[in-house]
């Protein structure tokens, strides 16, 4: 009898199971695909690290090469030598850097005063608007950004030669560029990136407003004690993200607005990456450099994971 009793809840069990995968099989159906693509294109070339501890050979597996040098850290050894390694390291840090403090706060700012706004077709509008640059490549980005800023055709310069001031270098001189390249990265994402912002506003109770209205609380008040609470717990889940890829940089941003004049606080990681791996052929050292940025990358996600965690939030785990 007791044997009964074990089996009975095993074959319930089944027998949900075949029901409940009966039902939504297209679902498990649809998500077979992402997870092909995440094995064959993720997963499968991670075998290639290895190549970090070993001596390239284009005529040899990757099974095949021998040892570096240093027990496998020769070329990890030689990146931390290289000045413009260095260099490309510590730009990546100070873009990333200042792109958190300028850029973060940017896009929640807006959704803030898009929500408001009480007229709903001048939102949708101000909201079309600002999401159009995010599907602009950086190719076409600096194309306009050559047209307003170059140092005597741009639209902008002209403007201020002809009212009898100097004309600015915002692509020529190191500190303007930095600035020109925080200011275009923060116009092209702001509004694609409050989109999350404003999906977490449209998720708070409206009671809550009607409460505090009938407390005669303002819009400010309102937005100060509810809104930025309520979408307290989003912002820190994407600080989380945004501090774990501190050290990660696109390569298509810094590669388009970079030239010859800035390129001492315009090489980062990517392109040096692509200089020295694609273009210089030292495969070993620049899989050396990339699995370096990607541990530590990894290591900021954990700490801000953690910190947010003890000031008692959730985090993204």
């Amino acid at each position: 009898m007791k044997g009964a009793k074990k089996k009975a809840p095993v074959v319930q069990n089944k027998q949900s199971f075949k029901v409940y995968m009966k039902r939504y099989w297209q679902l498990y159906a649809l998500l077979l695909l992402p997870m092909v693509y995440l094995l064959v294109f993720k997963y499968i070339p991670m075998i290639y690290i290895q190549i970090a501890f070993k001596k390239y050979s284009i005529v040899q597996s990757v099974w095949e090469m021998p040892l570096a040098a240093n027990h496998g850290f020769e070329y990890f050894i030689k990146a931390f030598k290289n000045k413009d390694f260095i260099n490309a390291l510590r730009n990546t840090l100070v873009l990333n850097l200042l792109d958190l403090v300028v850029g973060f706060p940017a896009p929640i700012i807006f959704a803030l005063i898009l929500n408001e706004l009480v007229f709903k077709r001048f939102k949708r509008v101000v909201q079309t608007i600002a999401y159009m640059p995010h599907f602009l490549s950086w190719v076409i980005v600096y194309g306009l950004a050559l047209q307003l800023f170059a140092p005597s055709t741009g639209f902008v310069n002209m403007i201020l030669m002809n009212l009898g001031f100097d004309s600015i270098p915002f692509l020529n001189d190191p500190p303007h560029w930095v600035a020109t390249y925080i200011s275009l990265g923060v116009w092209q994402s702001f509004g694609w990136n409050s989109i999350v912002y404003l999906a977490a506003i449209a998720g708070i109770n409206s009671e809550l407003y009607e409460a505090a209205s009938v407390d005669g609380a303002g819009r400010f008040k309102k937005m100060w004690h509810i809104t930025l609470p309520g979408i307290k717990p989003t912002i820190v889940v994407l600080l989380v993200m945004n501090l774990g890829n501190i050290l990660g940089s696109g390569f298509d941003r810094p590669f388009a607005l970079q030239n010859n004049l800035v390129m001492k606080v315009a090489e980062v990681l990517a392109t040096f990456i692509y200089k020295n791996g694609i273009k210089g052929l030292q495969f070993s050292l620049t899989t050396a450099v990339g699995l370096f940025q990607s541990v530590v990358c990894v290591i900021f996600l954990l700490l801000a994971n953690w910190m947010s965690r003890k000031l008692g939030e959730r985090g993204i785990w």
